[in-house]
């Protein structure tokens, strides 16, 4: 029995899959319904950008097909559609990096994660939409403009991975790739109500001009459901020379399949502990609703035998921020050096890159070292608490989405922010662990806008974490219950 259209784009990736292999399917279907809902639906959110001439895709469509008949399976995700994070370089197709600096760029080859998610199969359409070199978590720029929210279109779809969330939430594609600093994978899929994961460190290899010095932001995957998730990260892990601190395949994750990926994931859950960090007893400014939306939904991982204890923060948040955040994340920034220095190309850099390289200079490298190890007392300290409770929570973010017209705001509950991103302080601690974050979708406010809440896991227990965000998604189905209205 062969899908229509609509279905199609509606099935979860590892069904999709499924259904692709067993030729009830083709990969000319496939390409056709997802190019008509991109068609449909992305002139209200613009999501996908440099979308790619569609009778070259129902070309490379028609070879998969070809390929499957002729007994040539390329993987799991052969003949998927896939969009690009506009920070990824494709090869042919214009990579950007939302920067007008590069927006005539045509890399000559793919990034080492596109050509791994090629390997395994994917027709690559275009691009999602991001800020300018990810600085930011609101999705806008001045080559392709802002992402709008899935479930209102007047406000942001967050960032920096904000067109791949809205993508998925809008059905224009199965899974999809993405990347985290400042919870870039975690902000937008709970403002779109999808799931995100930052892997551990070293998880999927991040190759860049610096291979040693540079250990905060990761790649990871995007989806609808959690078993999309972990098939997705099972493809774009694994060691690569490239980047030497990568890891080396995680077994469990390497042995997944769309056929026992629910299986794999299934396990007892009961006895287990979340130590609930909320708004770190009053320290982070949320607007009202935040935490009433996820303390409601967190209260059902009590129908899985799990606890959820209110704990005291772990580490001097403000302390954190000012003496660990702020130096490393400067630090972290002073790739851009090449295009300060330029002062025709600084003229193309949006004011929050130029404040995040200028901000280096406040600090020697005496400075960075010693925040370094102050960031090593934060990481003991978490280890700490990892030894009553088995996972950490927090929200995804401290407000609901906001005018996407707004670059950022400029305060929460009353309380000035004095930076850019001092509204996404309640992501920083994560990134500056290497820990694996679930993001999970939360659920509503009264107003239909969604919130999602980071389940953080001990070091490297990536198939851990997946395993008991897949034990929560059982009790917690808001990707299936609650579709952006704008579908219809």
């Amino acid at each position: 029995m062969k899908c229509n259209s609509c279905s199609i784009v509606e099935l979860p990736a590892w069904e999709l899959s499924r259904q692709i292999h067993e030729k009830k399917v083709s990969c000319g279907e496939v390409m056709s319904a997802y190019l008509d809902q991109i068609e449909r639906v992305n002139p209200k959110v613009n999501a996908i950008v440099a979308l790619q001439d569609r009778e070259d895709l129902m070309r490379q469509a028609g070879e998969k097909d070809k390929a499957l008949r002729s007994g040539r399976d390329d993987g799991w995700m052969h003949g998927f559609p896939q969009a690009i994070k506009d920070l990824e370089e494709t090869k042919g197709i214009v990579t950007t990096y939302a920067c007008r600096i590069f927006k005539d760029f045509v890399p000559p080859a793919d990034s080492l994660m596109v050509a791994r998610m090629k390997k395994a199969g994917s027709i690559i359409v275009g691009k999602t939409n991001t800020p300018e070199w990810g600085f930011g978590s609101q999705t806008y720029n001045e080559i392709y403009g802002a992402t709008a929210n899935p479930y209102d279109t007047d406000l942001s779809s967050g960032g920096s991975s904000g067109g791949a969330a809205c993508s998925l939430a809008m059905r224009m594609q199965p899974v999809a790739d993405g990347s985290d600093f400042m919870g870039s994978l975690r902000n937008p899929a709970g403002w779109c109500n999808v799931y995100g994961y930052r892997p551990s460190w070293g998880r999927i290899p991040s190759p860049g001009l610096e291979l040693f010095m540079n250990t905060f932001a990761v790649r990871g995957p995007m989806g609808r459901t959690v078993a999309d998730l972990a098939l997705l990260l099972g493809t774009l892990s694994g060691y690569a020379p490239e980047a030497p601190a990568s890891l080396g395949k995680d077994e469990n994750l390497e042995a997944l399949t769309p056929y026992n990926v629910h299986e794999r994931l299934r396990t007892c859950v009961r006895g287990r502990k979340i130590a609930w960090l909320g708004d770190w007893d009053g320290y982070l400014p949320m607007e009202d609703g935040v935490l009433a939306v996820c303390e409601k939904t967190l209260e059902k991982f009590s129908e899985l035998g799990v606890t959820t204890e209110k704990i005291k923060p772990p580490y001097d948040p403000a302390a954190f921020w000012k003496e660990i955040w702020l130096p490393m994340r400067h630090f972290g920034s002073q790739s851009l050096k090449i295009f300060y220095d330029d002062p025709e190309k600084r003229k193309l850099l949006k004011p929050e890159a130029i404040f995040e390289y200028e901000g280096g200079a406040d600090y020697s490298a005496g400075d960075i070292y010693i925040a370094a190890g102050k960031r090593s007392d934060w990481y003991r300290a978490v280890l700490n608490v990892f030894k009553t409770y088995d996972y950490i929570a927090v929200p995804t973010a401290q407000v609901f989405a906001y005018d996407k017209t707004i670059h950022w705001p400029k305060e929460i509950a009353g309380r000035k922010m004095d930076t850019y991103h001092r509204w996404m302080e309640v992501v920083t601690h994560w990134t500056m662990t290497g820990c694996p974050v679930a993001a999970v979708p939360a659920g509503f406010n009264d107003r239909g806008l969604s919130m999602g809440i980071q389940i953080i896991g001990r070091p490297r227990s990536d198939f851990d974490l997946l395993q008991f965000a897949y034990a929560y998604e059982t009790r917690n189905d808001w990707v299936n219950t609650h579709r952006p209205k704008i579908l219809d």
